[in-house]
């Protein structure tokens, strides 16, 4: 029996195809009434137990609140998620319909007029979770990873050390501590002033916003955490900058801002520099070395650099 099979059982229900295989397994689920879900099993010792119960207990009082996000369903036992004979977590969420606001690599999909008119809606959601979280009551202490001044450019950053990169170019490297300097120096600065800071979804990309109709919808809260406010709008422009039709990226970023409320676009961009930045630290122990995307991210994260610098 694959761990698929046992996660399965406890909602009563039957594994379907593999829907992703990267931080975490993802299966369709089949629930016993025909009803489709999703099947989340997760991979070790990225969040622990107290992470996940307050990832899916923030996710189920935004879905009670009536945000577009995919709810949270309990095993026939009435847990949040469940643990697997190896030791495994998993867990299971509604089903959401529509498809990705694009994908990573590709041509962003649609006329600019509609792309245009979703990343404003974009802006205008995430501006809608970050309101209604401000009035949820969160588990204390909200045990997820913290997307602040450390957890971006300190020794430690959540996704490590960017500016160490070993397949940088001693140029690149120096251009990514820049970077780093710059952003700290920018970060303290906003957070001594108060900037609105919070729990964040903190990957809004393209995969994780479904598009149905004109409604918009967000799955994929596994990396969701403590931090600016404005750093989901920096991740949600960071793929975009690569856009075959780059002059078409100040009109995607300037309808996200306008959706959201008049976000200082400058900002923003910085913003998306720290995910620029953090992405490249994120392929370091994930990726083989010599992959392509190890450049590629590189590349992106240091020519936003030189403009912002």
């Amino acid at each position: 029996m694959t761990e698929a099979d046992e996660a399965a059982a406890l909602w009563g229900a039957a594994p379907g195809r593999l829907l992703g295989d990267r931080e975490n397994k993802v299966h369709e689920l089949l629930l016993p009434g025909g009803q489709r879900a999703v099947l989340r099993l997760h991979r070790p010792g990225y969040q622990g137990d107290d992470g996940i119960r307050a990832e899916l207990t923030w996710v189920a009082a935004l879905a009670a609140r009536g945000l577009p996000v995919a709810a949270p369903i309990p095993t026939l036992s009435g847990a949040l998620f469940a643990v697997l004979p190896g030791g495994r977590r998993a867990s299971a969420v509604r089903w959401l319909p529509g498809s990705p606001l694009g994908r990573a690599r590709a041509p962003l999909p649609g006329t600019p007029a509609e792309q245009v008119a979703r990343f404003h809606a974009l802006g205008a959601l995430l501006r809608r979770l970050h309101e209604v979280t401000d009035t949820l009551t969160l588990p204390v202490p909200f045990a997820r990873p913290a997307w602040d001044v450390d957890g971006l450019t300190g020794e430690a950053p959540v996704w490590g050390r960017f500016w160490d990169h070993p397949e940088a170019t001693p140029t690149a490297a120096a251009t990514l501590r820049a970077a780093r300097a710059a952003l700290r120096e920018r970060l303290t600065r906003w957070q001594a002033g108060g900037l609105d800071f919070g729990p964040i979804h903190a990957d809004a990309l393209r995969e994780n916003v479904l598009v149905q109709g004109d409604s918009l919808s967000l799955i994929d809260f596994d990396d969701c955490g403590t931090g600016f406010r404005l750093y989901d709008l920096g991740v949600a422009l960071a793929q975009n900058l690569a856009e075959p039709a780059y002059p078409a990226y100040p009109a995607l970023r300037d309808a996200l801002c306008a959706g959201y409320g008049g976000a200082d676009a400058l900002m923003v961009e910085w913003f998306t520099l720290a995910r620029c930045c953090a992405s490249v630290g994120w392929t370091m122990p994930r990726l083989a070395a010599g992959d392509p995307i190890h450049q590629s991210h590189i590349a992106r994260a240091t020519a936003l650099a030189a403009r912002l610098l």
